[in-house]
């Protein structure tokens, strides 16, 4: 894959330069779904830039597939997503020669409604299953992230946008609406009137007003989206790892949680987490004056 190079170079400097051991990195790919890893750290390609970098049936199965391996990695501390070439993503793939749209073309011509239930949740469950992996999942946004990108970008739980690059939640142009979770998920980020400005509309959103609207964290330099994703998620790295797993889950639960019982929850998860004892690693250190040494 084109970018891997570029990869390796965002590990060996950035990585390296936030107090990591430059271990040979293992890479997978299947489907234009490119996974490196380097240490404790993941960054997924996505890798169809002919197609800017839009989704067909085999890829939604590549990122479940590729959701399955990283959660199985104890070490894995936080996890980057990017698109290669210039674009993050187009979304859904809408072209003919994609088999879920002459899927769904057969299926209206039929009036058949069960199939395309079928469809989107299988497609729904791919996002869910990747963007609720149990470490960080920061989207690195260099280029373009449009309908079902914009919706991946926004289900990821960080956000760093290139100053050129765009997001625009396009789906109603083409008749249809947000399937990938983005639409409830937009709302609960940025509110439901700045929501339904950006989905009823489908205006493109640069990054200065996506960063005023609380839509992405951070604006990199030029076309070091990537770099600057890798180094907050090596940041994410240095801390607890169970600290920033449990601190992770809370947040996560309290977007659709009643504030009592999101308040219990943060109660019983940090007794769970002190009971660990990751804690006396992590004070000791600091009592000490040296950087803690967490085990995974």
């Amino acid at each position: 894959m084109a970018s891997l190079s570029r990869v390796q170079r965002v590990f060996k400097n950035g990585v390296r330069k936030n107090g990591f051991d430059a271990r040979e990195s293992a890479i997978m790919e299947q489907e234009h779904i490119a996974v490196e890893q380097k240490d404790n750290l993941a960054v997924v390609t996505i890798g169809r830039p002919e197609r800017l970098n839009a989704f067909n049936q085999k890829m939604f199965a590549a990122l479940a597939a590729v959701a399955a391996k990283l959660a199985g990695d104890p070490g894995l501390r936080a996890v980057v997503i990017t698109g290669a070439g210039d674009a993050f993503s187009a979304g859904f793939d809408v072209n003919p020669d994609n088999p879920m749209v002459a899927a769904m073309a057969g299926a209206l011509e039929q009036q058949e409604r069960e199939p395309i239930e079928r469809a989107i949740a299988d497609l729904r469950q791919s996002v869910d299953r990747f963007v609720d992996l149990p470490v960080p999942v920061i989207a690195a946004i260099n280029g373009q992230a449009f309908g079902g990108g914009a919706e991946l970008a926004v289900r990821c739980d960080l956000r760093v946008m290139d100053p050129a690059a765009e997001i625009c939640f396009a789906e109603v142009k083409l008749g249809l609406m947000p399937d990938w979770g983005g639409g409830a998920t937009l709302a609960s980020l940025i509110g439901p009137a700045a929501a339904a400005d950006l989905v009823l509309t489908a205006r493109r959103v640069g990054a200065d007003e996506a960063l005023r609207l609380g839509l992405v964290n951070r604006i990199s330099a030029p076309g070091d989206a990537l770099v600057c994703a890798v180094g907050m998620a090596a940041m994410i790295a240095r801390n607890g790892p169970r600290a920033v797993r449990s601190a992770l889950k809370v947040i996560r639960a309290g977007r659709n949680l009643p504030l009592q019982d999101a308040l219990d929850l943060e109660q019983q998860t940090a007794v769970d987490l002190i009971a660990s004892g990751e804690c006396l690693h992590g004070i000791g250190a600091f009592l000490e004056g040296r950087v803690p040494d967490f085990p995974s």
